[in-house]
């Protein structure tokens, strides 16, 4: 095999799938060094169809006294099973993955001088990062990260928003949000970002979803409240309402399904609604069933997060996380058991597309 050109090797192993191919790399020194050169990861990150995993972040209150190597833990919802990427090849402290888009991992990191934070972009599989400009301690605690796959970042609060592109420079700009309030849940589709904010009193929450134009950022009026007659009371139906991305031009909507419109109305189910931004209608994606919503019905708190066909819950005490698998040929709900580290069960995390992307 060794006499074999290096074009001849990658075409060979290119028709191989991805956790094949991280397998051979291990073979000898020979392999890891045609699987990991540069012609080869832009070959296959150009035909390898991606692993889509669903990714956990760390609880807040452990990432700056993890005793084992920092790793990303990551759930394989077709081979149901755990897999875990190390970060130990990243010379930072307590990195703390929160975000991904194409293959690359977005985490914030302490900088060497422990004074501010910095926002690495990483790939575990090629174990190659590169560091962003460097933004203060504030972002981090406070933002929220949105990435997609024209390599675009955004940090947002809700006062002001970072955004990063590599075809902008090398430095952050700075914009203001003039947001109502605190914006929940926020997702980056097509060229705008969408969030949820609370437009309500202290004793009553009134969510409505709100956008903004990533070109119409500089602008004083960025963000967009959406509202349709046609909606109706879309918005008053459900409880602790949050967004995930779905596919392509489509948003999801989940929230806890209210009995009645009194104030403290308890929740019969969970509910998943679908929005087509072509259309702007929604429809029903899902609904979790009543055996699954019992072990949720006990929790006031409970988190949402993944992407496109699938949706994971978890909730306090709960020790496993319920999964909304509507992919093609499943439309099923069912539980993950097995969920890595200790906490409050609280789980968080974002969706993982695994494969060999170069850095940008």
């Amino acid at each position: 095999m060794e006499s074999l050109p290096h074009d001849a090797l990658h075409h060979i192993f290119s028709l191989l799938p991805l956790p094949q191919i991280m397998i051979c790399r291990s073979v000898s020194k020979h392999l890891h060094q045609v699987l990991t050169s540069p012609s080869f990861i832009h070959l296959i990150s150009t035909h390898s169809p991606p692993l889509r995993l669903l990714a956990l972040r760390p609880p807040h209150h452990r990432h700056h006294h993890l005793s084992s190597p920092p790793s990303l833990h990551v759930f394989d919802p077709d081979l149901h099973r755990w897999l875990r990427f190390p970060l130990d090849f990243l010379p930072f402290r307590s990195p703390h993955p929160v975000a991904s888009s194409s293959g690359l991992l977005y985490l914030w990191a302490d900088s060497p001088d422990s004074t501010t934070k910095s926002l690495v972009v990483c790939n575990p599989l090629t174990r190659r990062f590169l560091t962003l400009p460097q933004l203060g301690s504030a972002w981090s605690r406070h933002g929220s990260v949105l990435v997609d796959s024209a390599t675009r970042v955004m940090v947002l609060t809700e006062l002001a928003a970072l955004y990063f592109s590599a075809a902008a420079g090398n430095h952050w700009l700075k914009f203001s949000s003039n947001l109502p309030s605190k914006p929940r849940s926020p997702i980056l589709v097509a060229d705008s970002v969408f969030a949820l904010c609370d437009v309500g009193s202290p004793w009553r929450s009134q969510w409505k979803l709100f956008a903004c134009a990533i070109s119409k950022l500089r602008s004083s009026q960025t963000w967009t409240r959406l509202e349709k007659q046609e909606w109706g009371d879309v918005f008053d139906i459900l409880k602790r309402p949050r967004l995930v991305r779905g596919n392509g031009t489509k948003i999801l909507m989940v929230g806890g399904l209210k009995s009645s419109f009194s104030l403290n109305s308890a929740c019969s189910t969970i509910l998943i609604l679908r929005l087509d931004l072509d259309s702007w209608e929604w429809d029903e994606a899902g609904r979790m069933p009543v055996d699954m919503f019992k072990c949720f019905q006990e929790c006031s708190k409970f988190k949402v997060f993944g992407g496109g066909d699938r949706v994971c819950f978890s909730a306090k005490r709960l020790g496993k996380l319920a999964l909304w698998d509507n992919c093609p040929g499943k439309a099923e709900w069912r539980w993950i058991d097995g969920v890595p580290g200790s906490g409050d069960g609280l789980c968080r995390g974002f969706v993982f597309e695994a494969r060999l992307t170069p850095l940008p």
